[in-house]
């Protein structure tokens, strides 16, 4: 998928849903993977032409594990003209050696959200976007189903009353397979991540059994994100326009 393609998806879900108005100021967390990256790259390029004015600020969190590497974030950062912060932390140390958790996913994301959170309000912004995709809410609605017995899936935008920012996901259109490919396209600085359970989570195991299911039926992901889509979730803000594709 090329840059033209990502714009317009991203745009559409941006109008749909009201996630940009006049003299935002958006923090991208940015973790060093192919979304967040790809997320910031078409971001900026959102922004020279978007007609509500907003402005961009990157972050990325340091969860304290040894090895990652941030000197490519800055130069990307440096390269689009977008401020950048390092959020160091001890996250690593409070979920495995000092909690000790088998199951250390769900605690890390709650720190890790809240120490992004604070850092972004610091700086003045009052929303943060998050590069979730289309197969992160069709993953996310099969972890609801399996584990907890209720559909859900997180809503394109959030406001959260505690620390009045806004979340908003602009991916909400995108596959992580066009993602991916653009990520590959345009050479993005991707970091690998230290995290020692990363691919033995419960979402890796239904992301492999998606894909072992769109193999029998090819178009399963576009069926179940319409279905998300059709949902009446009491937390996802109705739509401002009908989507064209």
């Amino acid at each position: 998928m090329d840059m033209r393609r990502l714009l317009s998806l991203t745009r559409q879900a941006a109008d749909d849903y009201g996630m940009i108005e006049e003299n935002d100021t958006i923090a991208v967390g940015l973790s060093g993977g192919k979304d967040s990256l790809t997320l910031l790259h078409v971001l900026k390029s959102l922004q020279r032409f978007y007609p509500k004015h907003f402005q961009l600020a990157a972050f990325t969190v340091d969860l304290g594990f040894y090895g990652m590497r941030f000197e490519p974030l800055k130069a990307f950062c440096e390269s689009l003209q977008v401020p950048y912060e390092i959020v160091h932390t001890q996250i690593s140390e409070i979920v495995f050696d000092i909690k000790k958790l088998k199951n250390p996913c769900s605690l890390c994301a709650k720190l890790r959200k809240g120490a992004l959170n604070q850092a972004a309000l610091a700086y003045g912004c009052n929303k943060i976007a998050y590069a979730h995709h289309q197969d992160d809410f069709i993953e996310t609605m099969l972890l609801s189903l399996s584990y907890e017995g209720r559909f859900y899936s997180f809503p394109p935008k959030t406001f959260l009353a505690r620390t009045g920012l806004t979340l908003i996901r602009p991916f909400l259109y995108v596959p992580e397979a066009a993602i991916a490919g653009f990520a590959h396209q345009q050479g993005l600085p991707v970091v690998s991540n230290p995290c020692p359970v990363d691919g033995h989570t419960k979402r890796q195991y239904v992301k492999e059994m998606l894909n072992q299911w769109k193999k029998i039926q090819p178009d399963v992901k576009e069926r179940l994100f319409s279905a998300i889509e059709t949902a009446s979730f009491s937390d996802w803000p109705q739509k401002r326009n009908r989507r064209t594709t």
